[in-house]
């Protein structure tokens, strides 16, 4: 895989990941604060699948974007707190870790 394609599907997962926090996190406010458990049933599965996804994709990313031992380990650590991978992804492109994708050069028309 390319960097630039790893990448881009880790800030997919990673915001992915945040959003299915936020869903989760919703279901769990329903359920405490209100007296329905439909909300934790259907996203709690969701986050699940979701985290066991940017688990596997953080180690594509190691593997793939050459991280070090820190970086691997922020990654893991910041898919525990709820909307951290968010941080992550920010704090990886700020440093370097995630590659920006670089936009091509339109192309000229003919004369």
């Amino acid at each position: 895989m390319k960097p630039h394609a790893v990448a881009m599907l880790f800030r997919a997962v990673a915001l992915a990941e945040a959003g299915s926090w936020l869903l989760l996190l919703g279901g769990m406010f329903v359920k405490y604060v209100g007296d329905s458990e439909r909300g934790v049933q259907i996203f709690g599965p969701v986050h699940g699948g979701v985290f066991v996804l940017y688990l596997v994709v953080t180690a594509v990313a190691w593997r793939v974007l050459r991280w070090d031992l820190r970086t691997t380990v922020l990654a893991l650590v910041a898919s525990v707190p709820p909307l951290a991978t968010i941080w992550f992804d920010r704090w990886a492109t700020r440093t370097g870790a995630l590659p920006v994708p670089v936009p091509e050069p339109e192309p000229t028309p003919a004369s």
